[in-house]
């Protein structure tokens, strides 16, 4: 991943949403360099229309194509926004598969491999906290090995918090409470 390559929240969502609905890299590839969304649509929705997908990043200089190529990061998320985001690039339902509290989101499982790639594309304004410790995102981008993490045996899930930056000296005035 690019940490240079950076998308709208928005734009990340509908890519993540596409890639859901069986849209290949080779056919979103396809859909920016020619402009032309109607293989998109099988995942328009009331709110996920497609038809500005390309121009909107281009009028905003989004680099669509490296993001599908090489990876992404979002540049600014709202609670809201992440677990559409979550919903759509893991299949995760809030208050089914995680705990929605004011600025944050609990008991968030995920693997080795999806725990890499949420902190490589999470924008900056949120943490990942896993055993009560901060994640390091740098480690996560540079090196798969869960060096900088909490080891847990290969192949289980992980259980993560993430928090909004504005939140986290609440959150862990909690921990604390709760250690």
């Amino acid at each position: 991943m690019n940490p240079d390559i950076k998308l709208s929240q928005h734009t990340a969502i509908l890519l993540e949403r596409a890639r859901r609905f069986n849209v290949t890299d080779a056919d979103l590839l396809t859909c920016i360099t020619t402009g032309d969304t109607a293989p998109l649509q099988v995942a328009a929705a009331q709110y996920y229309s497609y038809d500005e997908f390309v121009t909107y990043a281009r009028t905003h200089h989004e680099r669509l194509e490296d993001a599908v190529r090489f990876g992404y990061q979002m540049k600014f998320n709202t609670p809201g926004g992440v677990q559409i985001w979550l919903q759509e690039r893991f299949g995760l339902e809030p208050k089914v598969d995680y705990e929605v509290l004011t600025g944050r989101l609990e008991q968030v499982q995920l693997n080795d491999e999806q725990v890499r790639v949420l902190g490589e594309t999470l924008a900056d304004n949120w943490v990942i906290i896993e055993q009560g410790a901060l994640v390091d995102r740098a480690l996560l981008v540079t090196d798969s090995s869960g060096v900088g993490m909490p080891s847990v045996a290969k192949g289980e899930l992980r259980t993560l918090t993430l928090v909004i930056r504005s939140e986290l000296a609440t959150v862990y005035q909690q921990f604390k409470r709760n250690m």
